[in-house]
């Protein structure tokens, strides 16, 4: 497993300021977070993106995220999928394998938004693959549909491209109705990416994802899924989310050491069992 950090983990820090400050960190990965990018991109170039990278000596495996495709109508869905291609365009640009979309499915549900969410999801893993990159579908835990790895798994397999895969966000498993019996539901050929994250102190129902923190500080049982994943021989990237506002106060400098230091901790601890 390769360890990367989630650029929104400093979200008050421009793109390039993540990426000089990660890499004095001893991070060398980045789970792109695209709204960060798209505002740098205003006033530079996709030239200038990958002259930063090269400097930096910076991978980009994912990019996160992108929501509304799946059963919105009218105006709304249009604008979410023209923002969708546009992103699809800047991720082949950078080589950017993985953009993670989610399952952000809203009650009240009927048949027709079933449909649509398979429709929508054909038509995303159909676009993303002329484009030669990956949609990674993340479970939401208060969604009203795709709130578990279970259906979120089968959703993926009705699909059967293999443009399609799932990302596994540690905190939406942990606080939906997902069970640890569930990881039996990812493979490697279905699980592209995974983001960690912990929670401490607070009941999963009033959890949020502003009370995120460092991984292996909390109560997600994170060496049961590191485990897992082990197991299964996952080999693929494995980024430390965090949309908590306490840490974005936290300089991205000191971040990145800190943020590495715990998440290299969770998954070694977990490969020497």
């Amino acid at each position: 497993m390769k360890p990367a950090l989630g650029q929104v983990c400093s979200l008050h820090a421009p793109f390039d300021k993540d990426l000089e400050d990660y890499a004095a960190g001893h991070c060398h990965a980045i789970d792109v977070w695209l709204t960060k990018l798209e505002i740098y991109l205003q006033s530079h170039s996709c030239d200038d993106v990958r002259g930063l990278l090269e400097q930096y000596e910076m991978q980009v495996p994912a990019a996160s995220f992108q929501g509304g495709l799946l059963t919105s109508q009218g105006p709304a869905r249009e604008l979410a999928w023209e923002l969708f291609g546009a992103r699809l365009d800047l991720c082949r640009e950078l080589a950017i394998e993985t953009l993670v979309v989610s399952c952000d499915v809203s009650a009240p549900l009927g048949e027709r938004d079933l449909e649509r969410t398979r429709t929508s999801l054909q038509q995303a893993a159909h676009q993303a693959g002329e484009q030669g990159v990956r949609v990674a579908l993340e479970l939401q835990a208060r969604a009203a549909f795709g709130n578990n790895l279970q259906t979120a798994a089968v959703l993926v397999a009705e699909v059967a491209s293999p443009a399609l895969g799932l990302c596994l966000d540690a905190f939406h498993f942990h606080v939906g109705p997902s069970k640890t019996e569930d990881l039996i539901y990812l493979t490697k050929e279905n699980l592209f990416h995974v983001q960690l994250c912990d929670l401490a102190d607070i009941p999963r129902e009033f959890a949020t994802d502003a009370d995120r923190i460092l991984p292996g500080d909390g109560d997600i049982p994170l060496k049961t899924i590191v485990n897992y994943l082990a197991e299964m021989e996952y080999d693929g990237w494995v980024a430390v989310e965090l949309m908590n506002p306490r840490i974005w106060q936290i300089p991205p400098r000191q971040f990145g050491e800190i943020g590495m230091t715990a998440l290299r901790k969770v998954l070694g601890q977990a490969s020497m069992d």
